[in-house]
């Protein structure tokens, strides 16, 4: 999965879509994530002892498939790939989108960020 803890993403489907959020935590057996803000449900707690009962609500796990990450530079989802630096490893890269490309006035083949 392309997708790590604390990237920003923004939710392309269901019924959060348009939504944006940093991913708290990701499951990449299910391949599913956990976004800050999105997919809330209400979980209702009976009282227990002397604890009084209680409604919580809390972010439920969404499948990767319905988030893009989102550009630094230009705020719209993006696709990612990597590329491999020698003295750092593995790094990943974002594509601009059409309209940075002009305001950056490169090529597109040059238009990465880190």
């Amino acid at each position: 999965m392309k997708i790590r803890n604390w990237d920003s993403v923004i939710v392309m489907s269901g019924k959060d879509s348009g939504k944006t959020g940093t991913v708290q935590k990701v499951l990449p057996v299910t391949k599913k994530v956990i976004v800050q803000g999105v997919n809330i449900a209400t979980r209702h707690i009976k009282k227990q002892g002397g604890n009084p009962g209680q409604i919580i609500k809390m972010e439920k796990a969404i499948d990767a498939s319905n988030v893009m990450l989102e550009c630094p530079m230009t705020k719209k989802p993006t696709r990612v790939w990597f590329v491999m630096i020698d003295e750092k490893g593995k790094q990943k890269k974002f594509r601009y989108s059409k309209k940075a490309v002009k305001l950056e006035k490169k090529a597109p083949k040059d238009c990465i960020i880190k």
